[in-house]
């Protein structure tokens, strides 16, 4: 593992937030990531809970916005935030849109070029990230994940890929039926190529649909988030795990948008959920 490089550390909530960089494995450049140690943390390995961000967001985005800090530290969970893509090594056209490249790596190993060659978001999660919160005084076996939007559709695929790794799991307002929306097929054909059967295996309802996952899922979602109809297709996602038996909760929050005043909001029940399963 390379040696991490601390650009910042703030006391908060009897903890420690922290931000670093690191030269990746899995992404061949520099990737910044941050972390919330809780008070706990000092004493002995805590659970672990990856939060991974949407579109155009850093690792900056939720530590900032999400108010979460303050009941991770009671509960004692480890927070850990990577940012939506690499950065330093840029690519030709990377910031030519909004929802596709810089900002929007849509937490897939990318299979195209000039992609393939730095854009491998899936395997820093799920590989690399682990190896750096164990090394944090994070706990190996008990590791849970949630997102937002794109970062939503994210932690679902992770953890329905690999349900022994991911106790729980929770999202607001993912992307759920990634092959079936604008968004998605415009990533996907990007970063996986034209053949729609490669893309099953980043599509969390191909993916729920197929194999049930074991623990309760909790989703939220606002009604008045404009992406909703075109983007989201929660029920889709809906469909799918009713179809496996993978137990469900999704709940529309009535006139809440896509952004963080509604993430903010809900946090709690997410934290809550999370240790639940994470023994927190």
């Amino acid at each position: 593992m390379a040696a991490l490089s601390l650009i910042s550390e703030h006391r908060c909530f009897e903890g420690e937030q922290r931000f670093y960089a690191h030269e990746s494995r899995e992404c061949a450049t520099e990737m910044r990531f941050s972390v919330y140690l809780p008070p706990q943390a000092r004493m002995r390995p805590v659970p672990v809970l990856y939060y991974l961000a949407g579109l155009t967001c850093t690792e900056e985005t939720f530590m900032t916005k999400a108010g979460a800090q303050r009941l991770a530290a009671e509960l004692g969970l480890m927070l850990v935030a990577p940012d939506t893509s690499p950065r330093k090594n840029r690519i030709p056209g990377d910031d030519a849109a909004w929802d596709f490249g810089l900002g929007a790596g849509f937490y897939v190993d990318a299979t195209q070029d000039p992609w393939s060659r730095h854009y491998r978001m899936y395997s820093y999660v799920t590989r690399e990230l682990p190896e750096i919160a164990k090394s944090l005084g994070g706990l190996a076996d008990r590791q849970g994940i949630f997102g937002h939007s794109m970062g939503g559709h994210g932690a679902l695929v992770c953890a329905l890929r690999n349900p022994a790794q991911y106790r729980s799991v929770s999202a607001f307002a993912p992307i759920a039926a990634p092959s079936r929306c604008p968004w998605g097929e415009k990533a996907f054909t990007g970063y996986l190529g034209p053949d729609r059967t490669h893309w099953m295996a980043h599509d969390a309802s191909a993916l729920a649909a197929a194999r049930r996952y074991e623990n309760p899922i909790l989703i939220d979602q606002g009604t008045e988030d404009g992406f909703l109809a075109e983007q989201l297709k929660p029920q889709e996602f809906e469909t799918a795990c009713r179809r496996s038996g993978t137990p469900l909760e999704l709940r529309f929050q009535k006139g809440y948008d896509h952004g963080y005043y509604f993430i903010s909001t809900f946090m709690a029940d997410h934290l809550r959920h999370h240790a639940r399963y994470l023994g927190a």
